[in-house]
């Protein structure tokens, strides 16, 4: 995708150099591990006496596309080490990138994490695991992961996802698709906006998986004060329990997403900003060589205090028995 003025926000070299040693400072503090509690204090400190060209920058998605890229940081290849063997090995390992991009979440809104993901941490590792080449997670690499809601299954899924990348050197195509830009009939969207059929929890949360009580049915679309926002993630959709017309709907949504899809190939240093409820978004597939080499990203979550962009009876449901904890900033 060729990134134009209303998708590209260059940070300028002044606010590079702030936003780095903002990072190693916070991070030597806390002995240079990012699981320290006092880190999330720390970071909030830091943000709340950014530049205020930063604080430009990191303003809400403006367009129809759902999506920025930030672009200015810098990444040596060489001393972030090796892409990590999977999430569970990376540890501390490039822990700048952590703090730089819980800064940048913390001017947008408040970092999130999930009990059941990734130890709790804020900040997660995206990189090819062997064995799980076909799954549809971000450990995947072999397959399409299919365009999706990020926790699409949970009604405290993030407003704002972020991916940092640190490496990419096979240039893997990050896909997204707005809402926005689709073309649906009156019916079709009458269809989707009932709610039909629920989204199941994802393969990286298996204990949710196990929840014992019923999937809460909700609509695919709504209205918004700002237009039109979904909630979707065809692989975690029992589509075969729709009536027919829902599910001929469901597929021309699907038809008209792809048409509308971009893909963006993030270079190192590139920050990907998408609101979560306007853009579904998928990588396309690749060979991993678990060499070191890899693809290796960086994705914080962020919540937008005061939103509502959102059913409100989504307050009802359980979210499948999964707690999500939010930074206190």
């Amino acid at each position: 995708m060729p990134l134009g003025a209303a998708s590209l926000r260059q940070l300028a070299p002044h606010a590079v150099a702030e936003l780095t040693e903002a990072a190693q400072k916070i991070l030597a503090d806390a002995g240079g591990s990012t699981a320290r509690p006092e880190l999330l204090r720390r970071v909030a400190q830091a943000a709340a006496d950014l530049d205020e060209t930063i604080l430009h920058a990191c303003r809400p998605v403006d367009t129809d596309d759902g999506l920025f890229v930030l672009r200015g940081l810098t990444v040596d290849d060489t001393d972030i080490g090796p892409t990590p063997a999977s999430w569970a090995t990376a540890d501390d390992t490039a822990a700048e990138w952590d703090v730089l991009l819980l800064l940048l979440a913390t001017v947008m809104g408040r970092p999130i994490a999930w009990e059941g993901q990734q130890d709790g941490r804020f900040v997660h590792n995206i990189v090819p695991a062997p064995g799980h080449e076909q799954e549809q997670t971000g450990a995947s690499s072999t397959v399409l992961l299919s365009p999706h809601t990020e926790d699409a299954f949970h009604p405290g899924r993030a407003h704002l996802l972020m991916l940092g990348c640190l490496r990419n050197h096979d240039a893997v195509a990050t896909t997204a698709a707005s809402i926005r830009k689709v073309r649906l009939t009156e019916d079709d969207i009458a269809q989707l906006s009932r709610p039909v059929l629920p989204i199941l929890p994802d393969d990286a949360y298996t204990e949710a998986q196990g929840f014992a009580g019923p999937p809460p049915k909700i609509p695919t679309l709504w209205q918004s004060p700002d237009g039109p926002t979904l909630r979707y993630d065809p692989a975690y959709t029992p589509l075969d329990d729709a009536p027919a017309d829902h599910r001929a709907a469901y597929d021309r949504l699907t038809a008209e997403l792809e048409r509308v899809s971009v893909a963006v190939s993030l270079e190192p240093g590139d920050v990907l900003v998408v609101d979560n409820d306007l853009v579904v978004h998928g990588r396309v597939p690749f060979r991993a060589r678990y060499d070191g080499t890899d693809r290796w990203l960086k994705r914080a979550s962020v919540r937008v205090p005061g939103r509502r962009s959102r059913p409100s009876a989504e307050a009802d449901e359980h979210g499948y028995g999964q707690a999500a904890l939010v930074a206190d900033v």
